[in-house]
Formats: C-alpha cells, structure tokens, sequence
C-alpha cells in the first residue's frame, strides 16, 4: 500500500527526478524507483516504506550520489526529504478517526 502509493505518486507528480545527474520525467522516475523496490523485495530488504526510501528510493547505488526531485520550476530537493513527506501526508490522510 504505502510503497506503491509513493511510485504512484511520483508518478503523477509532474515532477522531474535524477537518479545521476541528468533529469528525467516523471515515467522515467517511476520506472526507475520500481525497479529499485523490485530489486529490494526479492531479497528482503525493503519491508517497510521508510526502508523502501533509505535502501531504495535515495541515492545511487553505484555513485553514492543522492536523488534529487524538483517540482514545476522549484528547486530541487532531496528524492528522501520528498518521498518522506508525502509518506507522512499520505498515513495522516488514511489514519482512522477515532
């Protein structure tokens, strides 16, 4: 639920990512970070979203370097700050009422 939430959201974002350096849309982006999850999943590493963000979802595994997102013009940020956020925003919008 929560993992797929994220690549969905990237996925609709709008958003450019860069995994290394060179900005790639949205799609691209998706495709990427469902790779990575894939990847993790088959050996167990990524059990949770916060896993999923640490292990997966921000930094290159091969140049150590981190991902970067940006917004309709905005600066970049961090891919772990932004997944992060939207992880929080989605668990406050699906927490039951009491």
């Amino acid at each position: 639920g929560e993992i797929e939430h994220l690549l969905d959201c990237v996925g609709r974002s709008g958003c450019e990512f860069t995994p290394n350096g060179s900005w790639h849309d949205r799609a691209a982006a998706r495709s990427h970070l469902r790779d990575k999850y894939d990847s993790l999943a088959k050996r167990k590493l990524a059990p949770t979203a916060e896993l999923f963000i640490e292990r997966g979802a921000s930094s290159s595994s091969m140049s150590g370097k981190a991902y970067l997102i940006r917004c309709q013009g905005a600066a970049s940020v961090p891919s772990a700050r932004w997944l992060s956020e939207e992880l929080a925003r989605f668990r406050a919008a699906v927490k039951p009422s009491r």
